[in-house]
């Protein structure tokens, strides 16, 4: 297994350059005055050489130019210099250098690894926030192989424009590697195949990463305990595998607290079969990833953490696989969740909402917030409605709504708000139980409408990210596989509430 989770590129930021360092510029879409992108000894390249390349400095774009005594020097585009374009650009820096690094390497030659990269004086907090997130994120590989890995990028030298920025600078770099750190940790426990992945290995990846972080607990709770207290949901879902459920319980009480109480609850289905209800053959290879909700939440926690951020935080994550075999719970079973409302069974690939109940139902009798979010990859209505790059969100509070949908703006994160639909209620209530699990109609509003079920009247919103939490192409800073989405949205959220008064 590699390392858990992955390392970062190092970033700093300076006030000069390093000799002996490639060198890293940017050009905009539309300069017509190219040498002094090349530094020292690129006089001479110019217009010829820019035409040569194609250089347009669009985003994403990225060339190398051999300057006289000099060296390589990188040029990357950040197209009209809307901050977005920098995270493009940063992300397609770093896949630039990697490649050409592995073809050095390969080639038996001397391969840098490390480069610095100029800051235009216009460059403020918000483009650097967006560039480093890019070269974070944009490198990011998970392979299980016997092979030597391929070079990596390993530091990254920002030089300021403006000496007077460097703190302000070197803050949003500290910050932003925080938060591209649990993206990855997210990525990663996503990415883990699921017959290394079961819920008792995901429990103690949790444990493990939120080892030795100031203020953060972690409990974790096997099947017997889950019985005894009624987790009828859970149990039920994770009944069909050999491989027992979990319950795990991140605890963060900051020394100073402000603004609510906030509980995190993530979906952790480390495979769905989707039960005896199965899914087709094709692309369920995918399900490794079905427990991104919950690795969400497992980050988000402990990246709260360690920025110390001065709001009360407690994250839930119901671990379960949704296996066949005779011990699999069945279309038509009635089950009794811990709050001691009962759902019917309509579809047993329906089993993220199942174990969703139980952890809501213990958070509003057990944690006491005064705010519930929940993430997971619900349905897939909402890949559908949204398509892969958007999450969407369900709420019962416009505020809370809008400090969702602006976090994940914040953070390069795109979220659309979708309805809770008076007109669906009925359609949840079943005649023989409580509530129907699955019934006709929209199915994400539907799912979220069960959801609110268990929420006990608390403001609560309900993310479902079955479309962007995994991918299979590279789209700027995100490549194919487990994309860690939410992780930063859900920091963010939590950091919008310090200044908050209750």
């Amino acid at each position: 297994m590699p390392a858990l989770p992955s390392p970062l590129p190092e970033i700093e930021v300076t006030a000069a350059a390093r000799r002996g360092l490639p060198l890293v510029v940017l050009a905009r879409a539309g300069d017509d005055d190219l040498a002094p992108l090349l530094g020292p000894g690129g006089a001479d390249l110019g217009a010829d050489w820019a035409t040569a390349v194609g250089l347009t400095g669009k985003a994403g774009e990225v060339h190398t130019a051999a300057t006289q005594g000099a060296g390589v020097r990188w040029v990357a585009g950040i197209g009209d210099g809307e901050p977005r374009q920098w995270r493009k650009a940063g992300a397609a820096l770093v896949r630039a250098f990697e490649t050409r690094a592995s073809t050095e390497a390969d080639a038996g030659r001397r391969v840098p690894r490390a480069l610095q990269l100029t800051l235009p004086p216009e460059a403020g907090e918000e483009e650097v926030t967006e560039l480093v997130l890019g070269v974070s994120l944009g490198g990011y590989r998970f392979k299980l192989t016997n092979t030597a890995p391929k070079p990596r990028l390993r530091a990254l030298r920002l030089v300021a424009g403006e000496p007077s920025q460097l703190e302000l600078l070197r803050t949003a770099v500290e910050r932003t590697l925080a938060y591209a750190a649990g993206t990855v940790a997210t990525r990663d426990m996503g990415n883990t195949p699921s017959n290394i992945k079961d819920p008792a290995w995901l429990a103690q990846t949790a444990v493990k990463l939120a080892a030795d972080v100031p203020g953060l607990r972690v409990s974790v709770y096997d099947e017997r305990w889950m019985a005894a207290q009624g987790f009828g949901g859970v149990l039920a879902v994770g009944g069909g595998s050999s491989r027992p459920p979990r319950f795990v319980v991140l605890s963060y009480r900051p020394s100073r607290s402000a603004g609510p109480h906030i509980a995190l609850v993530g979906k952790g289905i480390t495979f769905d079969t989707g039960g005896i209800s199965i899914k087709p053959a094709d692309g369920m290879q995918w399900m490794r990833t079905d427990m991104a909700g919950g690795a969400a939440v497992i980050s988000a926690l402990v990246t709260v953490a360690r920025l110390g951020l001065p709001v009360r935080v407690t994250g839930l994550v119901p671990i379960a696989e949704n296996h066949v075999s005779g011990s699999a719970y069945r279309p038509g079973d009635i089950v009794r969740h811990y709050d001691g409302q009962t759902t019917e069974v309509s579809n047993t690939d329906a089993e993220g909402r199942m174990v969703l109940a139980d952890a809501l139902g213990y958070a509003v009798r057990n944690i006491g917030p005064d705010l519930m979010v929940d993430v997971a990859t619900l349905t897939g209505s909402m890949k559908i409605a949204l398509g892969t790059r958007t999450g969407g969100v369900f709420a019962t509070e416009d505020d809370l709504a809008a400090r969702i949908v602006e976090a994940g703006a914040r953070r390069g994160e795109a979220w659309w708000r979708m309805p809770l639909l008076a007109d669906h209620e009925d359609a949840v209530v079943s005649e023989v139980a409580d509530w129907q699990q699955c019934p006709p109609g929209p199915g994400s509003i539907t799912a979220a409408l069960f959801l609110r079920k268990f929420t006990g009247g608390l403001p609560w919103a309900h993310l479902d990210i079955a479309g962007p939490a995994r991918s299979e192409k590279v789209v700027d800073e995100i490549v194919p596989g487990a994309t860690g989405f939410a992780t930063r949205t859900l920091v963010e959220l939590v950091a919008s509430y310090q200044t908050h008064d209750t």
